[in-house]
């Protein structure tokens, strides 16, 4: 029998487990094969095209630990899509004419590699699907298994996605200090932007945390610190529709009666329409390798602050993101217990030859399993019906309808 070799990669937008899940694959072949060779592609699939890698040494191993300290990636990211290959050719990972799922197929097979872990969201691994196909379509000995990573929780069909749980925390935690700024200015509207390009679970998610981070203060009665600034008046999801001028009034007349309003807006809310408004006006709208529209260059919190701060009357308007600082913190304990367990059955899985993701796969009970890989998908929407975001409604009391 052929000598097993592991290889693994981190690729697309950092979540906060990356650091924990290397650092528990290592750990958990070091606990149950300490002979395999563990080796790193650096930077994504673009450390496997250009053959940039990290041999895993027995001091890494030992110190394994350590990486779950962190946020961030120990062995980059980049976003590469293998099957785009004019894309991969213009950014120079390949030469004109190569497939690059041939080369990195070539490469990991040079490398002896019969295992390979990534982890990432919906675009890592329906790319490591394509690969895993490639793989079985021309003979290479080679299993795939995924582990899912994104914050906005919008994996198809898996119940909760790796470091998701984190970014709501310590996105609750950055605005529980930002809300203070309603103190500093008369009028005051104040919306935190969060990320969640497809899905709302994320800036629906941050709002519960939040709400639970905040409604047990205590405040000295008299003084303009008090529940009322630290409330949310707005929250606004992909998957939600408002009427502009109903809500403009409600939220006016709540400015007028505390002199500050305070809107959660989902990095995706309201997306298509400032898309179509952009396009229509002759104005080019970029696009990434997945041909997703590059959310960064939109800016929807700046776009409820412009028709929000003229509809309120605001003296003072402000847009502040969560996004990046939520997105690079270490694992919180739940998300370390979740991570633990999907590198487990990873590994395990790795061993006994059988490629998918792994995760709760909601159309099976919620079942811990690896995941078929044609099954996963992006853009799962949130659960409108989630019974905790009828609570976080209710709290703020806000209406709302569903977008579609």
């Amino acid at each position: 029998m052929a000598k097993q070799k592991v290889a693994m990669l981190t690729a697309g937008g950092l979540a906060p487990c990356l650091s924990s899940a290397v650092g528990g694959l290592i750990e958990r072949y070091t606990d149950i094969a300490p002979d395999i060779d563990i080796i790193a592609y650096k930077s994504g699939f673009r450390g496997l095209l250009m053959d940039y890698k990290i041999e895993i040494t027995r001091q890494m191993r030992e110190k394994a630990h350590v990486l779950h300290r962190y946020g961030g990636s120990p062995i980059g990211n980049s976003r590469v899509k293998l099957t785009n290959t004019a894309d991969c050719v213009k950014r120079g990972l390949v030469k004109e004419g190569e497939n690059p799922l041939r080369v990195a197929a070539e490469r990991l097979a040079a490398d002896g590699v019969t295992i390979l872990h990534t982890i990432g969201g919906d675009d890592t691994n329906t790319t490591a699907a394509d690969l895993a196909a490639y793989l079985g379509a021309n003979g290479y000995n080679l299993t795939v298994v995924g582990l899912p990573k994104t914050v906005d929780n919008d994996v198809v069909p898996i119940r909760q996605s790796l470091g998701a749980w984190t970014a709501a925390d310590v996105g609750a935690r950055f605005f529980d200090h930002v809300s203070n700024e309603q103190s500093a200015a008369p009028r005051t509207l104040v919306i935190h932007e969060v990320m969640g390009r497809h899905c709302g679970w994320l800036t629906a998610a941050t709002a519960r945390a939040y709400i639970q981070r905040t409604k047990g203060n205590e405040y000295i009665e008299g003084f303009m610190m008090n529940q009322e600034l630290k409330n949310i008046d707005g929250l606004y999801l992909p998957e939600t529709h408002f009427d502009l001028e109903a809500e403009a009034a409600r939220l006016k007349e709540i400015m007028d009666r505390t002199g500050f309003v305070t809107l959660f807006v989902s990095e995706g809310a309201c997306l298509e329409e400032i898309v179509a408004d952009r396009e229509a006006a002759g104005e080019e709208v970029k696009r990434d390798a997945f041909g997703h529209v590059k959310i960064d260059t939109i800016n929807v919190g700046s776009w409820f602050q412009k028709h929000f701060a003229k509809l309120l009357d605001a003296e003072r308007s402000m847009v502040q993101k969560s996004g990046y600082y939520a997105r690079s913190a270490p694992a919180n304990y739940d998300d370390l217990r979740l991570i633990q367990s999907m590198v487990d059955l990873a590994v395990e899985s790795g061993l006994n030859k059988v490629s998918g993701v792994t995760g709760h796969d909601e159309d099976q009970d919620g079942k811990l399993r690896t995941i078929e890989f044609p099954r996963i998908k992006g853009g799962k929407a949130f659960d409108l019906s989630t019974p905790w975001f009828a609570e976080v409604m209710d709290y703020m009391g806000q209406k709302y309808r569903p977008a579609h």
